[in-house]
Formats: C-alpha cells, structure tokens, sequence
C-alpha cells in the first residue's frame, strides 16, 4: 500500500539512571508527535525548541526519516515534515532520541520497508552513538542497550513496576550533551568501577523484583554525576531533596540538567520539596510528574 501521510509518536526518555552510564535507559510518558506527508521538502515545529531547531535537512527528524529509505537503497521522496513536541529540549531527556526514533518509524511505514524493531534500534543507536535513549523510545519500559562488536547492539527489557512514576525538576537552562561529556575523563579507577559495576547491577534487580527501597543505593554513581556535579552545584541537593521527600532513588537524567526521581507514591511531596531546593539554590524550572511509558514509538494513523 502506497501510503500518502502517516503520524507517529514517540516517548521522553531518560538514560543513565545513574550507574548505567550510556547502557540502560527508562521511557516517560511524555510524547513527541510527527506528521510526515508527501510534498515539496519543509520542516515546521510547534512545541519545545521550536525556536532553536533547525527546519532543514539538519533536524533529527530527517537525519531518522532518510537513514530508514537509505537503508532499504530507495531515494527520498519530497516530504513535509510536522513536528509537534512536548518532551523538553536539551534538557536531559532524549528529545534527539525522540526525533531520530520518530523519524526512522514515520520512515519504514512510508516507504513500506517496515523494519523490525531490531534494525529500527541499530540505525537509531548509529546515528545517536550509544542505545541507552534510543532503545527505551523504541520498546518502551526500561531497556538495557549493549554493542556487540562494532555493528551489532544487544537490547534486552527490564520489567519495570506497573505504579512506577518519575518526578522530574526541569531546570530552564539547557545543557549541551557534547559538552558535558567532555567533562568526563578518559580513565576511572577500579574502585570505581566496581562501585557503579554493583550499582547497575543491583539497579536492575530492583526494578525487576520489585525491591524499590534498593533504588537509593542502587541510583548511586560515580562514572558521570561527580563530574557533571561541576557545572551543576544543585544537582546533589536536588537529589538529596527527593530522596528525603519519599523518592526511592534519583539521579541526573541522562547528560542533564533534569533531575529524575523515582516514586510509587507522595510524588506531590517530592515535586515540592525539588522545586523548593533548586529555588533556594537559584535555579529556575518546573517540576513535571509523569508515569513510566510502558509502549514505545509507534505509528498512530496513517492514510
């Protein structure tokens, strides 16, 4: 079927979780929408980071859209690119995931590829560099991403608590990925490592059985946040806030600056005592509550 315009949508996420540094990722249910219709080439965003994303071939909505037709070896037809986005820019929680993962789906059921999953999540992890956001904005729940080899990428799902929300405080200050990875250095003691090696693992363990009250030892890091710590005083009050406000863990979420909770209730609570800590600490934002999206990216109609 030749298909004239489709819809799809697809989720925040956040990466890291603290010790799983550019491996495990979790979906929000907070949602990026796109409408791709066939015309001349335009691209319109409404939303988050209207005004700074580029409406040309450079947004990530294209770069997705044109590696699913490259893929298969077809040409790129002319397509008008909508955009209407909810998950904030820049702010640590995959809005460049969201538009690679939206524009590699809205492309496999355009030009009738309709790729699996898998392929889907290995041009995604390409073109983003690393599974630990692409993988949750494909499948969904919490995902542990790994590369195999140099072109291969293992995903698997955690089973994640059904009640599991996140409690996000949103600084209006953007952060750049680049940047803050630049602030990490090249080698980490073994102490170190076997710190956040625990820590992952326990993290995992404590989403899957349930264990919850294990989040707060197991959301613990020391490969990224310490370091990423410089260029965010607040992080660790905020943290630290959450975590006394009934949180069960916290941590940055991905390159930040958003700090995510973790809670099974009093998330009004932790909301507030988040925003009350970044606004003695000066700085500015919203806090959000969501749910944990427990379906990822998907085409929503199509005509």
């Amino acid at each position: 079927m030749h298909l004239n315009s489709v819809t799809v949508r697809a989720p925040a996420t956040t990466a890291n979780l603290g010790p799983g540094f550019d491996s495990i990722g979790m979906a929000l249910d907070m949602w990026n929408d796109l409408t791709v219709t066939r015309g001349q080439f335009s691209v319109s965003t409404t939303g988050e980071g209207a005004d700074i994303l580029p409406q040309d071939t450079r947004n990530l909505v294209v770069t997705g859209l044109e590696a699913a037709y490259n893929f298969i070896g077809e040409p790129v037809p002319g397509l008008q690119y909508r955009c209407t986005n909810r998950v904030p820019f820049a702010r640590g929680l995959g809005s460049s995931s969201s538009a690679i993962v939206s524009g590699l789906v809205a492309g496999s059921a355009l030009s009738g590829a309709n790729l699996t999953i898998e392929q889907l999540t290995i041009l995604a992890a390409d073109i983003e560099g690393h599974p630990d956001n692409v993988a949750p904005a494909l499948y969904g729940g919490c995902t542990v991403g790994v590369r195999n080899g140099t072109d291969k990428w293992i995903v698997d799902q955690v089973k994640v608590p059904e009640e599991l929300y996140a409690v996000l405080f949103v600084p209006e200050e953007q952060t750049n990925t680049h940047e803050s990875r630049s602030a990490l250095p090249d080698q980490i003691s073994r102490t170190d490592a076997v710190f956040n090696i625990g820590r992952a693992a326990l993290l995992v363990n404590a989403l899957s059985s349930g264990r919850l009250e294990l989040l707060k030892y197991a959301t613990d890091d020391r490969l990224h946040q310490p370091h990423r710590t410089q260029a965010f005083k607040a992080m660790p009050h905020l943290i630290k806030a959450a975590i006394n406000g009934g949180a069960h863990g916290a941590f940055l979420s991905g390159a930040g600056p958003s700090v995510l909770a973790l809670a099974t209730g009093r998330e009004v609570t932790i909301s507030y005592e988040m925003a009350e800590t970044a606004r003695t600490h000066g700085v500015v934002g919203k806090p959000i509550i969501v749910a944990v999206a427990h379906e990822g990216a998907s085409v929503v109609s199509s005509s």
